[in-house]
């Protein structure tokens, strides 16, 4: 239960005079205040509060800090000759001022929710407004005296109560309404009647008309296979009779339906775009007015950012487009943990930008998601000429201290290996001082279920899903990176593969072995030199849909050891002590269609025979696990001798030694119970 200390229903507290307040945030407004948990105390922190409520902002269209947001120009502004925005927030702080230790916590929060509390304080499911204690977990950021921020900065996030959505203008020109070219596109894997245009549940560009001549819908066999135009008359563009998108031409209607196994593919004209780049500069504000404003209301002298995965991409086109000084030349964000973004960017400012796409091997097609460049240093892509970095628009004293963390998934299905090679695969790209990259080796996108679901098996002792926890390594870097920028305290080097170490490899050169029942892959995604239209590059405004391909840029992936599991970057005791091998690279097996192409997210996982009797009847190539152990003492041994390894080299902390051992006696348990109980 929350103890409120303040509460209003439809009036607001408005903390701080607006005259008061730089110009970039107006005002902040709490709508909610309380305790957590009744007042309970962590550590010697003591108890925390929960903020809740708006944060209205201002943007100076004149101001050299904003110049790249795309159509600034074009949007509403004020008597002050500012562009308004507002964005709802929640916010985690000690309620004694004198127990925040500095440090504010800033998650881009991921389609407007909230990741921290599950992927840092082991809390069993991300809640969009914690209040048990199984949404807070075991506390580790609060006994650290961190402070929690949430802030909503996409517009175009699912009507769903306690998301967090950034309210933004739409653009509109001196000639009226301005137009443009949209693409939605599906992967249908059942027959449907009505597809949304709307990707996964978002907001969606309306069709302006529904007879314009632009909109076009195609159909293709395959991923690389040719468009063929579906005639005019066998489609409609149709609006939804109720919910948010009522009356809105937001989904389409194909005579006979959608049939599975065929990729779908509309383009259409829309209206009125959003201002989607306003997004990052209310990111670098809030950070800003924690940081600069004396009467903050979650005050701090350092903002460390994280983004996971679609949020990863959103920092790192931050970073690329030079946010991070705002509009008084200051440096907002002074840490980033950049987690499972691999190499990709993404449609986060642009004009009819949608942030909720992103780029997959077979799903959502070449968005502007891994788009040149890739590396932080400087890199001259010889096939184009063109010579650009990450942190280019940055100057020295503007950029962050930031780690890349990547999972093995996001070499195969996020092109990560680009953040550390050249774009043409061929050498090693050192990173910058101001940087660590941390692979984390075998992991999925995300952890896996554990023990897999009932219909998780692909084939005999082939599962769909990786359970490897690679959230215990996270917790150790997340805390490294907060002691490196308010300590200096260095954190752990690098771990990644490399061309120099022969620990990246191309696809086909892996060493997987030939487990059975195992289909090895022969994709993997890639990033293409993508033409956008003339436009693109110098004005963000997409003219050309779907955009022409170019020459693709070369991705590799981390090599393997004779258990098929990742030989380089941080190991957790999972692949140090194996039981099993953990695949990051799933195939669409079972699929209407495709079913050599790569699953979205999802990795595969595969226990070691039990015996060696199993090992020889399955014709398996690696070791039983009755071979490498003896029995469950000696497994478990080696499992706490190789925790305490990861402990000693940082990567693993010394509270969550408990944790490791229970995973691994259930892992156990659960290979060695018998079929029917699994």
């Amino acid at each position: 239960m929350a103890r409120t200390l303040y509460l209003a229903a439809t009036a607001v507290l408005v903390l701080v005079p607006p005259s008061r307040l730089p110009a970039e945030v107006l005002r902040v407004e709490v709508e909610r205040r309380e305790e957590v948990l009744d007042g309970h105390r962590w550590g010697d922190v003591g108890p925390y509060e929960k903020l809740v409520g708006r944060i209205f902002f201002a943007f100076d269209p004149e101001d050299e800090a904003n110049a790249a947001i795309v159509d600034l120009a074009l949007a509403p502004r004020n008597g002050q000759g500012r562009v308004e925005a507002y964005a709802e927030f929640m916010v985690l702080q000690p309620v004694d001022p004198g127990s925040r230790r500095g440090v504010a916590w800033l998650e881009v929060s991921n389609r407007g929710g909230k990741a921290s509390l599950r992927y840092f304080q082991r809390a069993v499911r991300g809640a969009l407004d914690p209040v048990s204690q199984g949404d807070f977990g075991d506390g580790l950021f609060f006994r650290e005296g961190l402070t929690l921020i949430w802030v909503g900065w996409q517009w175009d996030v699912p009507e769903r109560e306690g998301l967090l959505r950034l309210h933004v203008p739409f653009a509109r020109s001196a000639d009226g309404p301005v137009t443009g070219l949209v693409r939605a596109d599906w992967t249908v894997d059942a027959p449907a009647e009505v597809l949304d245009l709307a990707h996964r549940g978002h907001r969606a560009y309306a069709a302006s008309d529904p007879g314009d001549p632009a909109n076009v819908l195609t159909v293709r066999q395959g991923r690389e296979a040719p468009r063929e135009v579906i005639p005019r008359e066998q489609w409609e563009l149709v609006a939804p009779g109720e919910g948010p998108e009522a009356g809105r031409l937001t989904q389409i209607r194909l005579e006979g339906g959608f049939e599975a196994g065929r990729i779908y593919e509309l383009v259409y004209r829309a209206r009125d775009p959003r201002i989607v780049g306003l997004g990052l500069a209310a990111i670098r504000d809030v950070a800003s007015y924690a940081k600069y404003d004396l009467q903050s209301v979650f005050p701090a002298q350092h903002v460390v950012a994280f983004g996971v995965s679609q949020t990863g991409r959103f920092l790192r086109h931050y970073l690329y487009q030079g946010f991070n000084a705002d509009e008084g030349g200051r440096k907002a964000i002074d840490g980033m943990l950049i987690h499972t973004a691999g190499a990709g960017r993404g449609s986060f400012n642009h004009r009819f930008g949608q942030p909720s796409r992103d780029a997959h091997r077979y799903s959502a097609f070449v968005y502007p998601t891994d788009i040149f460049p890739f590396t932080s240093r400087p890199q001259t892509d010889v096939a184009t000429g063109s010579e650009d970095g990450l942190m280019a628009r940055l100057d020295e004293e503007h950029r962050p201290k930031v780690f890349f963390t990547n999972t093995g998934y996001e070499y195969w299905g996020r092109a990560a290996s680009l953040i550390h090679t050249s774009p043409d695969g061929a050498r090693d790209v050192r990173h910058l001082d101001t940087e660590r990259i941390y692979h984390l080796a075998s992991g999925q996108h995300s952890v896996g279920r554990f023990p897999p679901g009932e219909t998780a098996e692909m084939a005999e002792g082939i599962y769909r899903g990786n359970p490897l926890d690679f959230l215990l390594p996270l917790r150790a870097l997340a805390l490294d990176l907060v002691y490196w920028v308010r300590d200096e305290a260095i954190p752990p080097p690098s771990r990644y593969p490399s061309l120099g170490e022969g620990t990246l490899a191309f696809a086909e050169a892996l060493a997987v072995p030939p487990i059975p029942g195992l289909t090895r892959p022969e994709v993997v995604h890639v990033a293409y030199r993508a033409n956008y239209g003339l436009r693109f590059l110098t004005q963000g405004i997409v003219d050309r849909q779907p955009p022409e391909l170019g020459l693709p840029y070369r991705s590799l992936v981390p090599q393997v050891d004779g258990m098929g599991n990742e030989v380089s970057g941080v190991r957790s005791v999972e692949i140090r002590v194996p039981l099993a091998t953990y695949l990051p690279w799933n195939l669409r097996t079972g699929a209407a269609a495709a079913e050599q192409e790569l699953t979205d997210f999802t990795g595969t996982l595969a226990p070691l025979p039990r015996t060696e009797e199993e090992r020889a009847a399955r014709g398996d190539p690696r070791p039983s696990i009755q071979a490498l152990y003896r029995t469950r003492g000696a497994f478990l041994n080696r499992v706490r001798l190789a925790a305490g390894d990861l402990v000693e080299e940082g990567f693993l902390l010394p509270e969550d030694l408990a944790a490791v051992v229970t995973r691994a006696q259930a892992l156990w348990d659960w290979i060695h119970s018998d079929t029917e109980e699994r």
